[in-house]
């Protein structure tokens, strides 16, 4: 308690709202972290949305076009050339910031993996990309351009044209029929307790399949669900009735099957009303 007490303090002093592109570059700057050949440098993660609390890490990208950025740091593994994404730590303004280095041929190759012509030769939804992959990608739609030179909108122009979206709303939808089928399962043979569990993972991907369709990406976050539901606005369901599942308000634990039953159905009814393509 006292140690967050003390984080809320701190942010008194530093309000992210009011931070200039002078001030995001600065502490990079001081440092020697910019590269050579800089094509875009811009804020992800829940700072650039704004959903972001005084615990919240600085999350920055940074692209050149150039050789991979020579850092003391530590690579993250990726199945692309070059095969590692190194990555820069610091403290600043008692804030914690993480840099990644990407080059423009490694978002070029992620893109490539999830173009159309991938789609339709049936490359498996959940295996086109890691979870780094398609972090990256997500995070393209909603951040906070801090040098740009038009690779910013050109690259989003182009993941916009490319399958991506279909490839994560068919994963969602994937593993929401997946879930549907243990809870039925499950209800049958009267185990109830896993029953449950199973339709509230059936509803988390169901939402997500949805929340994707809108251009909404982060199912691996689920976290941020609610933001980002708030954030689509989908007419399928309201956040009302989505609140309501999500907190399991009309659960009754003494005879959860009308419950079960309920949010099965509901997941159905939305993906019938998810485009795939």
């Amino acid at each position: 308690m006292r140690r967050y007490a003390l984080m809320c303090t701190l942010m008194k002093g530093f309000d992210m709202q009011k931070m200039t592109v002078d001030d995001w570059l600065a502490p990079l700057k001081s440092r020697g972290l910019l590269p050579a050949e800089l094509l875009a440098v811009y804020v992800v993660g829940s700072v650039a949305r704004g959903w972001q609390n005084a615990r919240s890490d600085f999350d920055i990208y940074v692209v050149s076009s150039g050789a991979e950025f020579q850092n003391s740091g530590y690579a993250i593994p990726v199945p692309l050339d070059p095969p590692f994404v190194p990555t820069e730590t610091f403290y600043e303004a008692d804030k914690r910031w993480e840099i990644k280095y990407w080059l423009d041929s490694q978002i070029d190759q992620m893109i490539t993996k999830v173009s159309w012509e991938a789609y339709e030769a049936g490359m498996v939804a959940g295996t086109a990309l890691t979870l780094t992959e398609e972090l990256s990608l997500a995070r393209l739609g909603n951040c906070l351009p801090l040098i740009d030179n038009d690779w910013l909108r050109k690259t989003q122009e182009r993941l916009a044209g490319s399958a991506f979206r279909s490839f994560a709303v068919v994963r969602s939808l994937g593993a929401a029929d997946n879930a549907v089928e243990d809870a039925l399962g499950q209800m049958e043979s009267g185990d109830l307790y896993s029953a449950t569990i199973s339709a509230r993972l059936a509803f988390g991907h169901a939402i997500d399949a949805l929340l994707e369709g809108e251009g909404e990406y982060g199912s691996h976050l689920p976290k941020w669900r609610a933001n980002r539901f708030k954030a689509a606005a989908p007419s399928a369901i309201s956040f009302e009735d989505y609140w309501a599942i999500e907190t399991m308000q009309a659960y009754d634990s003494a005879d959860p099957r009308a419950w079960i039953t309920n949010v099965l159905t509901i997941c159905q009814d939305i993906a019938m009303r998810v485009e795939t393509s």
